[in-house]
């Protein structure tokens, strides 16, 4: 007999591996979205809903080449009026009375790419191990994070609200307990969550926080939003407002967001994109300020970056050994450094390297080891990790790159969609330790090695010495795949002391 589960919307009926002995329900609709309008309730239907493939992803430029080629993404389009926020659950199939912890995945894409409906997100590993997995889509790109008058900011964060709601209120039925609930998320996944950990709407629907390669240090200030806007609204040839941008088919404001963030890469000025023109995302959250949160809030946090994450953006485009002293210099003053004593202190702890490595450094540590630390120190108790294998691909270059942690953490290094950035021998040994922690923190909140606080700064490093391509599945002979160390980066760290 077909599983079936029952939602206060209605009856949904998944389907069960024979080999994995896990049940999947797929697509299934938790809120719907009005064009820019906050996510509204689903209307219940009759008889039993099949859910057994996934869902239409949210409307979505492609990644720029070669992105395309290296990061997770699909599309999936929908009949028309058919709603892109939908979710996706896989159980142990243990029965309503089980009480599982939950895992909730919030996908990144810049907050313009990506969603929770490809193989790369599958939760089968998760069930595997005793945990209900959750993934979904939300609105991207000008319709989930537009600014504009007459309607409420940060659509896409209130779709993940919605989704967590509905998790609230129905996933006791898939067999978890909606009160250990651990949310996950990489990039702008993990940037999500960090804008989620301070808002009121969200407060009480997850015990747990993971955050992947992101923070809460990166959004646009009300004012830097409307400059994006106004220009959207003007390569579009429409009025700046909700009613003109919904008239816009998605067919053509797909495209001129495209043309938007090429126009704030080519001149990064601020007095034109303001916050924009440093972080190089035009649709983001929109906040008055930066608002970390404190002990008071209640949520364990692990939280974590990768060694050499900016990479992804500079090795397979070549950049790499394109950028100049001069850029490099340029940059740390935009972050607010005094180029001479920063680049001379990354320049010691890398001898020889040049500037494009030089360059990896720093955006690596602006853009996500610093906000993650920054959370750490902010929450104390939390968790802290390093992502340090480095890839294969792009002659070894390509390192420990942006989102080379994901096959790993989802136990999934053998689907294809992760080997163009993998390799196709990735050390099984990596996953096993890192996949294990975040099951261990979401049922305890504890992955299994010392919190971080300021003297020691003990933070657990995944696969340093598994070596590239290792194969086998447990890296190298003897290898370490997984070792806590006081302070890693220490010196360059240091260069941050004083910035917020």
């Amino acid at each position: 007999m077909e599983p079936q589960c029952t939602t206060r919307q209605g009856q949904v009926r998944g389907r069960e591996s024979a080999t994995t002995g896990v049940t999947s329900f797929l697509g299934i609709p938790y809120a719907t979205a009005p064009r820019f309008g906050a996510p509204v309730a689903v209307e219940p239907w009759e008889g039993v809903r099949p859910a057994v493939a996934y869902g239409p992803t949210a409307p979505k430029a492609p990644y720029a080449p070669p992105l395309d080629a290296l990061v997770p993404e699909n599309v999936i389009p929908g009949e028309p009026g058919e709603s892109c926020l939908n979710l996706n659950v896989w159980t142990p199939s243990r029965g309503p009375g089980a009480r599982l912890p939950v895992m909730v995945w919030v996908h990144g894409g810049a907050f313009a790419n990506g969603s929770g409906s490809t193989s790369a997100y599958d939760g089968t590993a998760f069930a595997r191990d005793g945990v209900v997995c959750v993934t979904f889509n939300y609105r991207l790109g000008a319709e989930g994070f537009c600014h504009l008058d007459g309607v409420p900011d940060n659509r896409g964060l209130l779709d993940q609200i919605a989704a967590l709601e509905w998790v609230r209120d129905n996933i006791a039925s898939f067999g978890g307990d909606p009160d250990r609930v651990t949310v996950f998320g990489e990039s702008a996944g993990a940037m999500s969550i960090g804008v989620l950990l301070g808002m009121d709407r969200a407060k009480g629907l997850f015990r747990r926080a993971i955050l992947q390669s992101g923070g809460a240090h990166h959004f646009l200030t009300p004012a830097s939003a409307r400059l994006v806007t106004a220009r959207l609204a003007e390569k579009l040839g429409v009025a700046p407002t909700a009613e003109a941008l919904a008239g816009v088919p998605a067919g053509l404001l797909l495209p001129a967001q495209t043309e938007l963030r090429a126009e704030i890469v080519a001149r990064p000025d601020p007095s034109l994109w303001g916050e924009a023109a440093v972080n190089l995302m035009p649709f983001e959250p929109v906040r008055p300020r930066l608002i970390l949160p404190g002990p008071d809030r209640g949520v364990d946090l692990l939280v974590g970056s990768n060694r050499e994450e900016y990479r992804l953006f500079l090795v397979p485009s070549g950049r790499l050994d394109l950028l100049t002293w001069d850029r490099l210099r340029a940059t740390a003053r935009a972050y607010g450094l005094d180029p001479g004593p920063a680049l001379a202190r990354y320049g010691e702890a890398r001898p020889g390297a040049g500037a494009g490595e030089l360059y990896d450094a720093l955006v690596t540590d602006w853009f996500y080891r610093i906000p993650a630390i920054r959370l750490a120190e902010a929450v104390p108790g939390s968790y802290v990790y390093e992502f340090a294998w480095r890839s294969p691909r792009f002659g070894g270059r390509l390192g420990a790159c942006h989102s080379a942690e994901l096959g790993f953490v989802f136990d999934r290094l053998r689907d294809p969609v992760y080997a163009p950035m993998l390799g196709e021998d990735a050390p099984q040994g990596v996953a096993d330790a890192m996949h294990g922690a975040w099951v261990e923190f979401a049922r305890t909140g504890d992955p299994g090695w010392r919190a971080y606080d300021r003297d020691t700064r003990t933070t657990m490093v995944f696969g340093a010495g598994a070596g590239a391509g290792a194969g086998s599945g447990d890296g190298a002979a003897g290898a370490t795949v997984a070792e806590a160390v006081a302070d890693p980066g220490a010196a360059t760290r240091a260069v941050w002391e004083g910035l917020r």
